[in-house]
């Protein structure tokens, strides 16, 4: 392909090498790259996407009507390095007619994992022990020091039962869990594979030991977790989320776990990310957050810039994509 036939496509990050290699093998992208692994500055974003066939962007880029604008009627496909997309104006993209690529499915173990790992983490006080081992405060065998809650035998609530609530509900079942309840717009046959027992959310939060969020941010489900939510809990019940952090008001988090209206709560997502490290959450012990790590494993990351390329490209030349967003 000749220089002046070489579709032009702007890339907000420096992504795992997986992806770039597809990319450059392809010898049809003038590829040009924020080679940092900070966020692009909002300036360089509108700069960059100038004139681009090609638009492959991280959860963190606003993609709104002021970047589309930019880009211009040249404008293709928007290949995103993530399963969500509410950082993207869908409508307006819709309107425009520019294909969306997305990376459902590859990162459903991995986060899967991460949110077992979170709960038990929270559940039973691994980082407090950590922290009374580094800092002298372990003594002697105390029979009641640094006791916590296990799975055998609980009640366990999942809210949203898709493909990554289904990936942790598989998970926690072999751990004894006693009854699965889970919400949702409506009952999933895959259900039964877990036992899953479909109930409102009120029933869901009342009744569970272990409330585990995963649904997808919606108009719906924002600030679905407050006050009314957290008072509904029980006071020994440990909540978990790894969706989206505005899935929950943190304010009335805040609240419910320093006044002990739950028992610990373990989140992998906040708002905003970063967490100002002066946030009230960070000063509670019975709070552990994490730095959105769900996906985090080095196969999952490299798997996720593949298919990000794939959807790229294939949104370029007008074919199938491996995973179109469905507008």
């Amino acid at each position: 392909m000749s220089a002046q036939q070489m579709l032009k496509v702007f890339v907000t990050r420096r992504i795992p090498q997986e992806g770039m290699k597809i990319l450059q093998k392809a010898g049809m992208c003038n590829l040009s790259v924020w080679d940092s692994d900070e966020p692009v500055p909002r300036a360089e974003l509108l700069k960059g996407v100038a004139g681009a066939h090609g638009l492959l962007c991280l959860l963190s880029d606003k993609i709104d009507v002021e970047v589309l604008d930019a880009a211009g009627p040249n404008l293709k496909v928007i290949s995103t390095l993530s399963v969500g997309f509410d950082h993207l104006a869908i409508d307006e993209i819709k309107k425009r007619g520019i294909r969306v690529g997305y990376t459902p499915d590859v990162l459903t173990d991995a986060t899967a994992e991460l949110t077992v790992a979170l709960l038990l983490a929270t559940a039973r006080r691994l980082p407090e022990g950590v922290e009374e081992v580094k800092n002298g405060g372990w003594s002697t065998w105390k029979p009641l020091w640094l006791c916590g809650y296990g799975l055998s035998g609980s009640t366990v609530g999942v809210i949203g039962l898709g493909r990554i609530g289904m990936a942790i509900a598989r998970r926690l079942k072999p751990f004894g869990v006693k009854r699965l309840l889970y919400t949702g717009r409506q009952p999933k046959p895959q259900a039964q594979e877990v036992d899953g027992e479909y109930v409102p959310l009120d029933t869901l939060v009342s009744e569970s030991d272990f409330v585990v969020v995963s649904c997808s941010l919606t108009p719906d489900t924002q600030g679905l977790c407050d006050k009314t939510f957290f008072s509904k809990m029980k006071k020994t019940s440990v909540f978990i989320n790894t969706s989206r952090g505005a899935v929950v008001n943190q304010e009335d988090l805040f609240e419910a776990l320093s006044s002990g209206q739950i028992a610990a709560a373990g989140l992998d997502v906040t708002t905003p990310e970063p967490l100002p490290t002066n946030h009230p959450l960070l000063t509670l012990k019975n709070c552990v957050v994490l730095p959105h790590i769900g996906s985090a494993t080095y196969s999952t990351r490299g798997i996720m810039s593949e298919l990000t390329a794939n959807n790229l490209l294939a949104g370029l030349t007008g074919s199938k994509m491996p995973s179109e967003l469905k507008l």
